[in-house]
């Protein structure tokens, strides 16, 4: 691996980065303040102007009016989208978008794609997805209780989700739903398009993280699909096809989600750093002086850095040797990056004293909204359990090698 960026992105991420600090981070506290759906106007402004820049929808393919970056590059991208929690969506590079987005462009017919995708990719609509049920494990995602029965040219959708992200605002979901319940457990479900206006959608609530049930795009929503009839036009690839699909959109998009801890955690970081060298504890001295603070300085350095060259490493082995080589590295950079992400957040509001749990800075925020980062996408204990079944299956068939003597030491 080269671990310079790439020439011919050097330029795009040095523009982008120069655009976040001027142009988005400012407009944080005004969005933090009034919520995502009545900031629209001054967010549509802003993703105006990144357009007029010519650097909207980096992970987009060229054909549908974004950058075409591969997963590498736009892993680098996603790491200078991260600094701030309004990068992503000022770019068209958020989720879950980026996602519907992806599988609109692999598996959707060309009528699904005049209808969504045109659209969807110019930022003229949001999307959302719905797999995950409160009454089912989020982890396991072979077992769901929504279905999608067949009747006439239709499928009838019942069931319950929740944490369908953006869904408040959205004018369609994805909806993972079951089509064939005595199918095998992996092509029972198929993922269906659902406008947002049809009869039976119902969206209960913004479910309030706590605390904060936000709003629009920034928001997480409970649903019941009662009787919802859509087309069987609206499958998105074949029946029973779901798990698959989902199983495709979430190794790129875990790549996506580690960059962008890596940009919080650069802008937490720095946060924490002008503290440290500015915050008086005594005529004299500053918190910089105090070893704890520099062993969490240093130890901050060395993880971030490390989480940037796994996450990196992951995605450049999936544009290599494809998604199935990858796989142990897409589950440890899930619970590693998350975890140092969370542990530096803690420890710079720690560092900050009353301050860093008030809204004053970034890291409040943080704290309510990234704390999910160790849930979403699988838990890590699934990953970890996940990573370390195929590593000692792998020993458990070699052959026998070296034997410890009987009574020897291990």
């Amino acid at each position: 691996m080269d671990f310079d960026p790439p020439a011919q992105v050097k330029p795009l991420l040095d523009k982008i980065e120069a655009f976040v600090a001027e142009h988005v981070i400012p407009l944080e506290p005004h969005v933090f303040e009034v919520g995502f759906e009545k900031a629209a106007p001054e967010l549509d402004q802003l993703r105006a102007k990144v357009k007029a820049a010519g650097m909207w929808g980096p992970q987009l393919p060229k054909d549908v009016g974004g950058l075409g970056l591969d997963l590498v590059e736009h892993g680098l991208v996603s790491e200078r989208l991260g600094r701030s929690p309004l990068g992503h969506y000022a770019f068209g590079a958020q989720a879950p978008d980026a996602g519907n987005l992806e599988i609109l462009h692999k598996y959707g017919s060309a009528e699904q794609k005049a209808t969504w995708l045109a659209p969807l990719a110019a930022g003229e609509l949001r999307s959302c997805f719905s797999m995950t049920e409160p009454e089912n494990p989020g982890s396991n995602p072979t077992i769901m209780s929504c279905t999608a029965r067949k009747d006439g040219s239709d499928y009838v959708i019942d069931g319950h989700k929740w944490f369908t992200t953006a869904a408040d605002g959205a004018a369609f979901a994805i909806v993972m739903a079951v089509t064939d319940p005595d199918a095998p457990a992996h092509m029972r479900a198929s993922m269906i398009i659902v406008p947002t206006n049809t009869p039976g959608f119902d969206r209960v609530r913004n479910i309030p993280i706590m605390g904060d049930p936000s709003s629009g795009y920034g928001s997480h929503s409970e649903i019941w699909y009662r009787g919802v009839r859509v087309p069987q036009s609206n499958r998105l690839g074949p029946e029973g096809a779901g798990f698959l699909i989902a199983q495709e959109r979430l190794g790129p998009g875990r790549i996506h989600h580690c960059m962008r801890w890596i940009g919080i955690c650069e802008r937490v970081f720095d946060t924490m750093c002008r503290h440290l060298t500015r915050r008086k504890i005594a005529e004299d001295k500053t918190l910089a002086t105090r070893q704890i603070a520099q062993a969490w300085v240093a130890e901050a350095r060395a993880e971030i850095d490390a989480s940037r060259l796994l996450v990196l490493h992951a995605a450049w082995t999936i544009e290599k040797k494809g998604f199935a080589a990858a796989r142990d590295q897409v589950s440890c950079i899930k619970f590693y990056v998350a975890n140092v992400m969370l542990q530096l957040v803690d420890r710079a509001i720690q560092l900050h004293g009353a301050l860093g749990i008030t809204s004053d800075t970034i890291l409040a925020y943080y704290y309510v909204h990234e704390r999910g980062a160790r849930i979403y996408d699988g838990p890590d204990e699934v990953h970890k359990m996940v990573v370390a079944k195929r590593i000692l299956a792998r020993y458990a068939s070699e052959p026998r090698g070296e034997q410890v003597p009987s009574g020897g030491a291990p």
